[in-house]
């Protein structure tokens, strides 16, 4: 005579009973141990995901809740040692360098301004030669290549554009 064993549960509907029946107290433990219960959620929640992808070679259906807490257990245990290493890592890390005002921003949006108008107001062959030596940062090699001329050229045009935009910027302040 053979004894009838337990009722073979589909994957969803165990998970789904074991999740009414103890979500709360599982997230209650993680938040025992995590101090957080933002984070603990998330750890059970991941716990059922786990036990629902393997619930299918699940030798034990009733040592699943047996699996669920220690699945818990062993997630909060990973979260804590992350903590740690993060808290270390911060710890070490120094002061955070002071983000520039927002006055400073505005400065430096004048002064870009005004350096654009002085540029628009140099010869065409200045300008270019400045544009692609310092806005794409080209050697002189390669300057003289795209505007046709000779390396000398490039320094002379560059040369006179500079001295120009000096002359201009000084002359706004």
């Amino acid at each position: 005579m053979t004894r009838p064993g337990p009722p073979q549960w589909s994957a969803d509907e165990a998970i789904s009973s074991l999740f009414a029946a103890h979500y709360r107290p599982l997230v209650r433990l993680a938040t025992l141990l995590l101090h957080d219960q933002g984070a603990a959620e998330e750890i059970v929640q991941d716990g059922y995901v786990a036990l629902h992808g393997h619930w299918s070679r699940l030798r034990d259906a009733d040592r699943a809740l047996g699996y669920l807490r220690t699945s818990v257990l062993n997630r909060c245990r990973s979260a804590l040692r992350h903590r740690r290493v993060v808290t270390a890592y911060l710890a070490g890390a120094g002061p955070v360098a002071d983000a520039p005002s927002a006055e400073s921003g505005a400065l430096d949006l004048l002064q870009h301004d005004a350096v654009m108008a002085a540029l628009r107001t140099l010869p065409t062959r200045q300008r270019e030669a400045l544009v692609l030596r310092y806005y794409l940062d080209l050697s002189e090699a390669e300057t003289a290549d795209l505007m046709g001329v000779s390396r000398g050229a490039v320094k002379s045009h560059t040369f006179r554009g500079l001295a120009a935009l000096k002359q201009r910027m000084g002359a706004e302040r």
